[in-house]
């Protein structure tokens, strides 16, 4: 028996060429109120601590951390850390020191999506040149906002065939290649997370993500979206800009 056009494709995406894949974290914290009632020296003292904690583990080839603000886009959280690496361990053992500072023990955990890097199954036929990136490679921290929500699909999404799955991706990204502006992001969540895919687009212009936005509303493949929010709107920072901005 051949296989599937899908297996097929699957095929193709874990050839010999295919990056090293790459584990993904977004993890947003909400800092306490209490932490701001203490007296400016000791929250700079906190400050100091955490940004040493963080800047060791920044290591070249072994995890990327990127800090975002959220004080003011979100009611729920302060700021996220985006992390890339190669284990969970490592991730794990990050998480670990971080939690150990001073801040660490004023913080809470207010969201936190897992994914992995993995090239696109679909053929778009100019990959190389597209704002969605389909290569399984992420190179973060080029714009100034990261807006970012955890994607599923319905079931009906993955019961069609490959090819009409494949057509109706296809006229997606002609909508978002019209937005050159931005970048597309996707990391897969499958078995790792709550969500199938999460969605990171960034750039420098915000009104250019809102009207992308609006538009891929209006596509046929918004119609299987069966979650796309919450949303987070993120400003890319310095470590001590993020911790400074906390208050």
């Amino acid at each position: 028996m051949s296989p599937s056009p899908s297996a097929r494709q699957e095929s193709h995406s874990r050839g010999g060429d295919e990056p090293r894949r790459q584990i993904v974290n977004f993890t947003f914290y909400k800092v306490g109120a209490e932490w701001r009632r203490l007296p400016r020296a000791e929250r700079d003292e906190h400050r100091r601590e955490a940004a040493a904690v963080l800047r060791r583990w920044n290591i070249p080839g072994e995890l990327s951390l990127l800090t975002y603000s959220t004080v003011g886009t979100r009611s729920d959280c302060d700021l996220m850390l985006w992390r890339i690496c190669y284990s969970f361990e490592c991730m794990q053992q990050m998480t670990t020191d971080f939690l150990r500072t001073s801040l660490g023990g004023y913080l809470e955990p207010a969201h936190s999506y897992l994914a992995m890097t993995k090239r696109s199954q679909y053929m778009i036929g100019h990959d190389r040149d597209s704002n969605y990136d389909l290569r399984g490679v992420i190179k973060p921290g080029a714009y100034k906002y990261l807006f970012l929500f955890p994607m599923s699909k319905t079931r009906e999404w993955y019961g069609l065939p490959f090819e009409e799955r494949q057509r109706i991706v296809r006229d997606y990204i002609r909508v978002i290649d019209d937005f050159p502006r931005v970048r597309f992001n996707i990391t897969y969540s499958f078995g790792l997370d709550d969500q199938d895919f999460m969605v990171a687009c960034g750039s420098d212009h915000a009104e250019d993500v809102l009207d992308l936005m609006q538009q891929l509303r209006e596509t046929e493949a918004s119609a299987f979206n069966l979650q796309d929010t919450p949303v987070f709107t993120c400003l890319h920072t310095s470590i001590e800009e993020m911790l400074e901005r906390l208050g």
